[in-house]
């Protein structure tokens, strides 16, 4: 694998860190902001943010930097998974329990395929706000402003609903806190006990035709916990076996939320934005100038970026010295979404200016983005056949230029939707409307996301355990 060189900070960088404030990115062109009508209002809820205690905390950050930084050299994988919008209105026990259940199986799985440790990150509990490609889109008979995420603005389809409204804001606050609650309980309580997370592995594999062929995987970690028992560990008592770390994440996209979130940090002094353990820069909000890099580049978050198939060499490492410019590992996750069609084609040069410019990045795939299709009646989906395609290429790329296929971005749901055609149990076209729920893209359900899993396990176990 590529060696990392350390390259100093330049004095500008310096000297713009030394001057950077939560407010520093009014003074940038701000890309995707809604159009608050009431600017008293938006000023009310930032300052009621800022008065809340925060989500996540500095210590926290830091700790999934450290965990970061073993993906960037190749000893961890990173498993980042979850809805594509929350809604406000799915705020329950069992929706987040069904949906950890399925990242925790995921990530049960990879450790094993990888063997090394998996980097568990959801897409939760702030994913709130998503960017739109038009000002306006066409709800049956009716042209009307575009849904921005709950935290902007409702769904229904009527011109009052649409109106962006900043106490929504104050609204998602509470609504990640009460997840993140739950999510505490289920990953320090016990819900996710290694032997319960492949009993229900163990369940897909014998009731999916499909799933038969992970036998081998499944029968491989049993035999692990038989061996590990075999030796005297005490299955019961170790904590490992009971509890798990869970990070957050989501795309900064809404700058006053994340500006009312961030807190200087009592032990460094440093910025963090604590609404999320990690915050990505979307592929529409990456312009090196804007306000979204600025902000990004002031907090000392582990912070990541999308990028799609206009991204250029010169752009990638412009982005990579604003936002990594002290070369840590760990602080730095770039996720492609090139399609399957390109990747193999579009990657190799970028990962190459990457390495020439010494930013040891997280190299991340998500395979869902850049394989949208509509369907003849009208309906956005993505194959599954498509997916798996875009995450070979990925593979493939990495391998050959010596660097570590890092990770994996996808959105998925513990419901049992009808939104992503194919899979272990195909979804037709002719399916997708019978669960089609989501607030924006097409999700895989859950036995989609464990047929990913156990095929991303079969590409990550050496080459030599595979023959």
């Amino acid at each position: 694998r590529r060696v990392w060189c350390q390259k100093p900070m330049g004095a500008n960088t310096v000297e713009r860190s030394q001057q950077w404030s939560p407010a520093s990115w009014r003074d940038k062109p701000a890309a995707q902001q809604p159009d608050w009508p009431d600017q008293v209002a938006v000023g009310d809820a930032l300052a009621e943010l800022s008065s809340l205690p925060p989500l996540v905390f500095a210590g926290e950050s830091r700790e999934l930097k450290t965990a970061l930084g073993q993906v960037a050299e190749g000893k961890a994988f990173l498993l980042h998974v979850g809805d594509c919008a929350e809604s406000f209105r799915d705020l329950s026990a069992p929706r987040i329990r069904d949906n950890l259940k399925i990242m925790l199986q995921m990530a049960t799985v990879l450790t094993y395929g990888a063997a090394l440790p998996v980097v568990k990150l959801g897409r939760v509990a702030g994913q709130f706000a998503k960017p739109r490609s038009k000002p306006t889109e066409r709800v049956g008979d009716s042209e009307l402003p575009s849904f921005r995420g709950h935290m902007v603005n409702d769904d229904a389809a009527h011109a009052d609903a649409r109106i962006a409204d900043p106490r929504r804001m104050v609204q998602a606050y509470h609504q990640s806190a009460a997840r993140l609650n739950l999510l505490r309980a289920f990953t320090k309580g016990g819900f996710a006990d290694l032997r319960q997370v492949h009993r229900w592995n163990q369940e897909f594999v014998a009731h999916s035709p499909e799933g038969r062929r992970y036998e081998m995987i499944a029968r491989g970690i049993d035999d692990a916990l038989r061996f590990m028992a075999a030796c005297g560990v005490d299955l019961e008592r170790a904590h490992e076996m009971h509890q798990v770390d869970l990070w957050t994440s989501h795309e900064g996209l809404l700058l006053p939320y994340e500006e009312g979130l961030t807190r200087r940090d009592s032990l460094t002094g440093d910025w963090y934005d604590c609404s999320a353990h990690l915050i990505w820069i979307g592929e529409r909000t990456r312009q090196v100038d804007g306000a979204h890099v600025d902000f990004f580049a002031g907090v000392h978050n582990p912070v990541a970026c999308k990028f799609g198939p206009e991204a250029r060499e010169d752009d990638i490492v412009a982005l990579c010295e604003r936002l990594d410019p002290r070369r840590e590992p760990g602080r730095l996750t770039l996720i492609t979404r090139l399609g399957a069609d390109r990747i193999e084609e579009l990657l190799p040069p970028l990962i190459r200016a990457v390495h020439n410019a010494g930013h040891p990045v997280v190299w991340a795939c998500d395979p869902m983005h850049a394989n949208g299709l509509v369907t003849p009646s009208g309906v956005k989906t993505r194959h599954f056949d498509d997916i798996m395609r875009e995450l070979r290429g990925f593979f493939n790329v990495c391998t050959c230029e010596g660097v570590w296929p890092g990770g994996v971005h996808l959105e998925f749901t513990g419901d049992d939707v009808t939104e992503c055609v194919g899979g272990a149990e195909p979804v037709t076209e002719a399916d997708l409307g019978v669960h089609y729920s989501t607030l924006c893209d097409p999700r895989l359900n859950a036995r989609q996301s464990l047929d990913v899993a156990f095929q991303l396990a079969e590409m990550l176990r050496p080459k030599s355990v595979r023959d």
